[in-house]
């Protein structure tokens, strides 16, 4: 089959198939960061942190030139404040990722087992990395889903942008499998486990992503709503969890310039496809 057919039979499916398609492909990304521990026993600290900015930055630019910059839009064409929707989605995305940082037990890479968040819990060590990196990749399901939602008869760059969405975030969700499976490896784990672990860390992204489709082609008018929303949640993240780890790494500078290059990316992606 050619590539013209594959995006042609592409272009053809419904949101929510699209978003699963891009979802399983940003879940592959998340894999095939996790294989890298059949390489390499433990990761350049440098390379972790540096991917870790560029995480953050990839999320803060996807989160305005993906989602808000579209939420004004369509508000404004609904006959609604152009401001309205995108603050009480984001607003609304920002407390729901709260709930689940303090409903659900979680430990971020590199940290001690004595630090984790949420609920005291007796599980593994590897069960509460897997829930961190989770939590990150909840809100990124959501924002593909509802962008592949968006998209929906409103010409190639719409499909486009959210093209570009699902590109950026698979890029960033590279090291994020990578911090789940380098540090169990590191400690002992066979790489194969090391490496299921790391890849269970973004499962959640299909889920969310044809949940995010399926809701905005649902519900009459949500659409502005819900890209503020899905925007709130991924900079929950960012400033609650990314930016403080890239502050206390060993190698701050680094990560910040890795911030900056990820938000450099990011936009390049979103106004140059989209």
């Amino acid at each position: 089959m050619s590539l013209a057919e594959l995006v042609s039979g592409f272009t053809a499916l419904a949101p929510p198939a699209q978003a699963l398609v891009a979802t399983t492909f940003t879940w592959g990304a998340t894999s095939l960061g996790a294989a890298a521990v059949f390489v390499y026993r433990k990761a350049s600290r440098k390379v972790m942190d540096a991917s870790l900015g560029m995480a953050a930055g990839i999320m803060t630019a996807a989160s305005y030139w993906s989602l808000l910059a579209p939420s004004v839009t369509m508000a404004r064409a609904q006959g609604l404040p152009s401001w309205l929707p995108g603050v009480v989605g984001f607003l609304a995305g920002g407390v729901f990722l709260w709930c689940l940082d303090r409903i659900l037990p979680h430990l971020h890479p590199g940290l001690p087992p004595s630090m984790a968040e949420g609920p005291r819990t007796r599980w593994k060590r590897s069960v509460l990395l897997v829930l961190a990196i989770t939590l990150h990749n909840i809100p990124e399901g959501i924002a593909i889903g509802i962008a592949f939602g968006a998209a929906l008869g409103q010409g190639p760059a719409a499909l486009m942008a959210a093209v570009a969405l699902t590109v950026g975030i698979a890029i960033q969700d590279f090291p994020e499998g990578l911090a789940v499976s380098a540090p169990l490896r590191r400690e002992g784990m066979h790489p194969g486990k090391a490496f299921l672990y790391g890849s269970l860390s973004g499962l959640m992204e299909p889920v969310g992503g044809v949940l995010g489709a399926f809701a905005v082609m649902t519900v009459s008018g949500i659409l502005p709503w819900a890209l503020g929303f899905a925007a709130g949640a991924m900079l929950f993240v960012v400033v609650e969890e990314l930016i403080p780890e890239t502050q206390r790494c060993p190698n701050s500078h680094l990560a910040t310039f890795g911030f900056m290059a990820g938000f450099a990316v990011m936009m390049m992606l979103d106004v140059g496809l989209g």
